[in-house]
């Protein structure tokens, strides 16, 4: 009889593609971090100490770069980053602009002010796949345009911060 065991590369090399276990494993990490493995074991089908050692290598090898989860988009195969911002007759805010949120390549979208309505932070494997997404965004009905704005380099990507600016500078910040 065969077994099912699954096999566990011991000491892999960072450049291990991240496979579609640890794509599950990733999900339900960022969805909440403190979970359990066997809790997360239960929701991708794997057992408890399968998870942890995969969490354990995904930690080592850089894919998972902090305590919350916080997906190396290299890791995951999305280099390419894009703000989009969307111009659409009425609001903008429609059921089925809303449906754009089912894209995993879509982490935010924000309904704003100014020359556009929707403002999208879109992460693809390349330009090909943006062009893909665009194509969705066209679709929607009521779409007029969009303006891309490729991101060359992060300067700056955090999560919120707890601590509060309570006393701002009387001037500017000193130019270097």
């Amino acid at each position: 009889m065969k077994s099912n065991k699954e096999t566990i590369q011991k000491n892999s090399t960072p450049g291990r593609p991240v496979d579609a276990f640890d794509r599950r494993i990733l999900g339900e990490l960022v969805r909440n971090a403190r979970q359990t493995y066997a809790e997360i074991g239960t929701k991708v089908g794997l057992s408890a100490p399968a998870v942890h050692d995969r969490v354990k290598r995904m930690i080592a090898s850089g894919t998972i770069a902090s305590t919350n989860a916080a997906i190396d988009p290299m890791s995951v195969g999305k280099p390419f980053l894009a703000f989009v911002h969307v111009d659409a007759s009425g609001w903008g805010k429609s059921e089925r602009m809303m449906k754009l949120r089912d894209f995993p390549e879509v982490e935010e979208l924000h309904s704003v002010t100014g020359d556009c309505c929707v403002i999208l932070k879109v992460r693809t494997a390349n330009a090909d796949a943006m062009e893909r997404f665009l194509a969705q965004v066209y679709a929607l009905p009521g779409v007029r345009a969009t303006r891309s704005y490729v991101v060359l380099t992060t300067y700056l990507d955090r999560p919120v911060q707890a601590e509060v600016t309570e006393t701002w500078p009387d001037v500017p910040l000193p130019a270097v």
